[in-house]
């Protein structure tokens, strides 16, 4: 895990000096709408003897929102909003104890930097930043006993592309991280970008 860490961090140092004349994502300002199917699971399922790893993962809709000032042709601010409703299988039973489960259901709300390579109709990008997490959050696993209606620190982080002439359309893997609950939401998601000025 640290020697994947340290090839993303040198990749993002590369592209951030070696790209000041890139045009792989506009300047100026725009409006980012996504959509998608959202999962979450917790940090701690683990095995037991020689049952099945517990599966109590949630999932559901995915949408969100960003206002977008790009800053360089390969970096961006973005400040976003969102929710994600998930629900699991009511009839599942998992190790005869059907209240094992883990749900995100919340308005996401932060803000976040992309760094894009400068690939012409095809740029990867990498995303990362801070935000809160207004919802109920549910997780019970044997070692978790989570469930309130709160406010949550979450960090976010976002791989995908951003493809076409003018980098419109995005396919992307997002991941919402919320310690305080011990669990992760990963997101796929598409994205159309529009102008606004």
């Amino acid at each position: 895990m640290t020697s994947l860490f340290r090839k993303t961090f040198i990749i993002i140092i590369f592209i951030t000096f070696s790209s000041n004349r890139a045009k792989s994502q506009t300047t100026g300002n725009y409006i980012k709408a996504s959509i998608g199917y959202g999962s979450s699971s917790s940090y701690y399922i683990e095995n037991y003897g020689s049952q099945d790893e517990l599966d109590v993962m949630g999932g559901g809709l995915y949408l969100q929102g960003e206002y977008i000032v790009g800053i360089k042709s390969w970096y961006s601010l973005r400040a976003y909003a969102g929710a994600i409703f998930e629900s699991v299988d009511k009839n599942q039973n998992v190790q005869n104890q059907p209240l094992y489960k883990v749900t995100t259901n919340a308005f996401l709300m932060g803000g976040k930097v992309r760094i894009c390579a400068p690939i012409p109709w095809v740029a990867p990008f990498i995303e990362g930043g801070i935000g809160a997490s207004i919802g109920k959050f549910e997780t019970f696993t044997p070692n978790v006993n989570f469930n309130k209606s709160t406010i949550l620190l979450h960090i976010p982080f976002s791989i995908g592309l951003a493809v076409g002439r003018h980098k419109s359309l995005e396919i992307g893997i997002s991941g919402y991280f919320h310690p305080t609950a011990k669990q992760s939401t990963g997101v796929f998601a598409l994205g159309y970008t529009f102008p606004i000025d």
